[in-house]
């Protein structure tokens, strides 16, 4: 069972959403920590939070759970505390699909939630090359919906938007061939994005869905 660390949050989480339960074929369990919005995570200082995502993480690994990830990609800064403290593995980022993608030599680029805020520190806690290309959708009806915590996400001005902001991604590196997600809400949009690039898209489903097959591996090996 995959135990998800969630931030506090109000919008609605559509299917493709690691929030929403039915975007899993597997069972999954959810831990909200109290006071930490999206704000609060991807624009302020992520350190007081620290504590209360591993206190989360633990009482997620008391539950059953074998595995942990998050709702919010810069909780990369994260990861290897969490990792530590929990004692189980933890994926907190498809940005660190990254390094995995590279290595087999793909040409990836990034799309966030806000470019002003993803920093050098979350590439090198991801592994990413600093090279790796940037593209935010900084102040366009996704991004303020969800840093601002509303209540209301209009998925087709969302697809517009984040449509848009790949299509910048690929224009400005016509080279990348494959688009990587950072924002854990954007999943839903996925096939809208490649229809409209002509990339192949990852996301954090992709490593959420890597991580759960290799413990069924893993398990089905210990069995036999």
């Amino acid at each position: 069972m995959i135990g998800i660390l969630m931030l506090d949050t109000a919008f609605p989480r559509f299917l493709g959403d690691v929030g929403n339960p039915e975007s899993f074929t597997f069972p999954v369990t959810y831990a909200v920590v109290p006071g930490a919005t999206p704000h609060a995570i991807v624009c302020s200082d992520i350190e007081p939070w620290v504590e209360a995502f591993i206190a989360a993480g633990r009482d997620l690994v008391s539950q059953g759970c074998t595995a942990l990830t998050t709702t919010c990609g810069f909780l990369t800064l994260l990861r290897d505390r969490v990792e530590r403290e929990t004692g189980v593995p933890v994926v907190s980022s498809a940005l660190e699909l990254i390094p995995g993608l590279m290595a087999r030599g793909r040409n990836p680029g990034i799309l966030t939630i806000s470019s002003a805020s993803l920093t050098p520190g979350h590439l090198d806690a991801a592994g990413v090359p600093k090279a790796v290309p940037i593209q935010g959708v900084d102040g366009s009806h996704f991004a303020t919906a969800i840093l601002e915590n509303q209540t209301r996400l209009d998925a087709h001005v969302s697809r517009q938007d984040l449509v848009a902001g790949a299509q910048a991604l690929v224009k400005s590196h016509p080279d990348l061939d494959v688009v990587v997600l950072e924002c854990t809400n954007m999943p839903p949009y996925r096939e809208a994005i490649e229809a409209e690039t002509g990339r192949h898209v990852v996301s954090i489903l992709d490593a959420v869905n890597a991580l759960h097959a290799e413990h069924v591996k893993k398990s089905g090996s210990l069995a036999t």
